[in-house]
């Protein structure tokens, strides 16, 4: 089985660094593992890393989507395998770098996923519009109570999916899932998962992330996609940052204000991050103190995939 690197942990915790040091000792390539960095023009809101923070080393799945797009978790998978196994076959190293543990997990496991009509999603928007999502998340507990009972009833999206997983294959989705993942997986990883022993100065680092994205720009960066006439209820339009200064501009709010709320939602991400990351069996745990030290990270890291024998 083909074996590659992860590296990954909630933002902030320097992932995008600590990944191009690893492929350059490796001679390795990186595929992005981030589900708002696929958007061109959402650079500054997704800590997305530049030029220089690529130092030569080749990054794949950023910048491949258009704002206006519902990128799905279907569509990374169907990307992103074959450019893993086109690094894999030229002798490199792939190194899986990004905090979203959906996108991780599936192309781990190389999911395939069925291609829907369209139709059904179509008729379910109408139903929840007539009906409410209420009525529709109590079907869901008819043909998928094991579904249902991982979802909040307000997770449109997810219980919208559900039913049209089961209307379109006739199937519960939580019966597709268990199959799926009792299949082996596509690639073996080893897991890197990056974190602060102080989960006090992860916030400080998450807050002065933002603050600093509020002075690079960022709000200008909302403005220019809400001025290209991409929808709030878009998928990127959805992520942190966006979401909150979209609202601001929209209302003549408080920027001030909506920062403050992105620190907020940005610190409540990474602890569903970190419950997510905690999952991997195996996984060698590079925990920092005050503030990253990369170098002494390399070698850690380097020795742990040696034992590997990555």
């Amino acid at each position: 089985m083909d074996r590659v690197i992860v590296v990954c942990g909630p933002t902030a915790t320097g992932k995008t660094a600590l990944g191009v040091a690893l492929a350059k000792a490796l001679d390795g390539e990186v595929i992005g593992a981030d589900s708002m960095q696929i958007y061109r023009g959402m650079d500054i809101g997704t800590a997305k890393p530049t030029p220089e923070e690529m130092e030569g080393v080749v990054h794949h799945m950023i910048d491949v989507a258009d704002p206006a797009e519902d990128f799905s978790v279907a569509r990374y998978v169907d990307m992103a395998v074959p450019i893993v196994e086109d690094v894999l076959a030229r002798g490199k190293r792939a190194l899986i770098v990004g905090g979203t543990g959906l996108y991780i997990d599936n192309l781990l496991a190389g999911r395939t996923f069925a291609a829907f009509s369209g139709k059904t999603r179509r008729e379910l928007e109408a139903r929840c519009v007539e009906q409410g999502l209420d009525k529709l998340y109590e079907e869901l507990g008819q043909v998928d109570p094991r579904r249902q009972s991982q979802l909040h009833p307000n997770d449109k999206k997810r219980i919208l999916r559900a039913l049209e997983v089961y209307y379109e294959t006739g199937r519960p989705m939580s019966a597709l899932d268990a199959e799926s993942r009792a299949r082996p997986p596509r690639f073996e990883a080893a897991y890197l998962v990056l974190n602060f022993r102080d989960r006090a100065d992860l916030w400080r680092r998450i807050d002065r992330r933002v603050d600093d994205m509020m002075a690079a720009g960022l709000v200008g960066e909302v403005r220019a996609l809400l001025d290209r006439g991409i929808p709030p209820g878009a998928t990127s339009m959805q992520a942190i940052g966006y979401k909150e200064l979209a609202a601001a501009l929209r209302s003549g709010g408080d920027f001030k204000a909506a920062a403050e709320e992105v620190k907020l939602r940005s610190r409540q991400y990474a602890k569903r991050q970190l419950s997510w990351f905690r999952r991997y069996g195996g996984a060698h745990w590079v925990e920092w103190d005050k503030k990253p030290n990369f170098s002494t990270a390399l070698q850690d890291t380097t020795a742990f995939l040696t034992q590997r024998g990555i």
